[in-house]
């Protein structure tokens, strides 16, 4: 049982230790108290509603302290948890849900009306939902915890490739994968974080992000029950409520995105806050701008960027607090138990400052996607995740996510990397996000143009960017044209879709 099982160790160890709490509803848990809903709700699935081993549980909820719950369930029970993105469309969740094939939906209110749309259009055998009353044929969430015994189930434990959670790629290109997230995954996230930023029961994090996300489900969330801290879960990002939970909690750790930072630094009221009992601020998911880094440090916020893929657990790189500044734009170096290599196209591993696709290898590296065995093969070969990202690394052996492969083009013969000249142009004070993409060019192949949203109360041409690129770029990559909008589309990890941008303004 304790062979994974952190939860109710734990419980053991330090039964009145504050677990996890719910910003939203304030329900406050202790480990003892915490693990004791999680056998009940994992008793409930097996017995009442005769969930097996391997048998997936869905669940389209926002975040909440109960997701953390569906998740040590699925363990304790060896179920296999599958999130769903509810900002998804009814067709992309039926595709979604129809490839996992789930047993059980658990689901809140909110998106009653999606539930209802899809019932018809999956196989799927029981309804729990997150609220006061449930329909006919269905059980509360509460109802289900109280039905379950207390002294959960007898199972064998976890082994590290068995899967434990499945969580769907954003889908940038072409049908989204499930990546299978193992425990040994989890396990080794939280061994790698853990000792990245030195984690240990005292800290207590705050989680903003999406939980059906591999950064909301693990990060911190998987380092932080592996140490024995608290968790507190924020159901949205808000700024001024975020800033309200880190004073009033203490919170220690924090991961953001890059999207969210840009939100702070563009909020007003940010110094009336007392953040001071951070020690780690963490980024990840997509690429941050250098300029950001230096603006916040100057605020006596020291971001530390990392890196990670659903894929991987998902850390893969996180930054020394000590080199955060000095190193701004790179990622660190690689975690505990983490290999990683760049090689060229032919698979030849590269030296440093020379730009090829990242490969990776390790215990947090997925065992492959659900049912997708050829996407597994063309993903791992040899043992190494190739993980379509362009890096490099430098004679300290830092590493730079340079860009993802499919998003470099190629102008006059030489390759342009759009996230170099991102960082550049985010440098003007009036730049409050950008994106560049390549058009196509009648003499050139392609050339850069640059998608800007401009901070409110600020103005900018079209000409004030190329020019400030002139002395700072290659004039291949400067690009030769500005569009100017109110918002750049992102997934819910905070990912620019480039996609479609390029659909909206890519044409010459």
């Amino acid at each position: 049982m304790y062979h994974f099982d952190w939860i109710a160790r734990h419980a053991e160890r330090t039964p009145d230790k504050l677990a996890i709490v719910d910003a939203s509803t304030g329900r406050k848990l202790t480990y003892a108290q915490f693990n004791e809903r999680c056998n009940r709700l994992a008793g409930f699935l097996q017995r009442k509603l005769g969930i097996r081993r391997g048998d997936r549980v869905s669940i389209l909820a926002g975040n909440s302290s109960d997701y953390y719950e569906v998740l040590w369930a699925c363990g304790k029970m060896g179920a296999i948890l599958n999130t769903l993105n509810w900002r998804l469309a009814v067709p992309e969740l039926e595709y979604i849900i129809n490839d996992c094939e789930p047993r059980v939906l658990i689901y809140e209110p909110e998106f009653a009306d999606k539930v209802a749309a899809l019932r018809p259009r999956i196989a799927c055998e029981s309804y729990i939902v997150r609220a006061e009353e449930a329909s006919e044929g269905e059980w509360t969430y509460e109802q289900a915890v109280a039905a379950g015994d207390p002294g959960g189930v007898e199972m064998p434990p976890l082994r590290y490739d068995d899967t434990w959670a499945i969580l769907y790629t954003s889908g940038t290109t072409g049908r989204p994968k499930g990546a299978q997230v193992t425990y040994g995954n989890f396990f080794y996230n939280a061994v790698g974080m853990g000792q990245a930023i030195d984690l240990t029961s005292n800290d207590i994090n705050l989680n903003v992000l999406p939980c059906f996300h591999s950064g909301g489900l693990g990060l911190y969330a998987g380092p932080i029950f592996h140490a024995g801290g608290t968790l507190v879960v924020m159901r949205a990002f808000d700024p001024a409520e975020m800033l309200r939970l880190i004073q009033e909690w203490q919170v220690t750790v924090i991961l953001l995105v890059p999207s969210i930072y840009l939100a702070l630094s563009r909020f007003a009221d940010f110094e009336r806050y007392d953040v001071s009992s951070v020690r780690s601020w963490g980024s990840g998911g997509s690429a941050l701008p250098p300029s950001l880094v230096h603006e916040f440090a100057a605020r006596g916020v020291i971001i530390q960027q990392g890196f990670g893929m659903t894929e991987t657990g998902p850390t893969v790189f996180m930054i020394p607090k000590a080199d955060a500044v000095r190193k701004a734009g790179s990622v660190g170096k690689p975690v505990l138990h983490t290999d990683v290599r760049i090689v060229d196209r032919e698979g030849n591993v590269l030296g440093p400052n020379e730009v090829g696709e990242l490969c990776i290898r390790g215990g947090n590296v997925t065992t492959g996607y659900w049912n997708r065995p050829e996407a597994t093969a063309e993903a791992i070969r040899d043992g190494w995740l190739h993980s379509g990202d362009a890096a490099r690394y430098d004679e300290e052996g830092f590493y730079y996510i340079v860009d993802r492969w499919k998003d470099m083009f190629i102008s006059g013969g030489e390759n342009v990397y759009p996230a170099e000249v991102e960082n550049v142009i985010y440098q003007m004070p009036a730049v409050a996000e950008c994106a560049v993409i390549g058009v196509p060019h009648p003499q050139w192949q392609e050339t850069g143009r640059a998608i800007i949203v401009v901070k409110e109360g600020y103005s900018l041409t079209e000409q004030e960017v190329i020019d400030f690129c002139q002395d700072k770029l290659a004039r291949y990559k400067i690009p030769k044209s500005v569009v100017f909008v109110d918002s750049l589309p992102r997934t819910a990890a905070g990912k620019v879709l480039k996609r479609v941008l390029r659909e909206q303004y890519g044409q010459p």
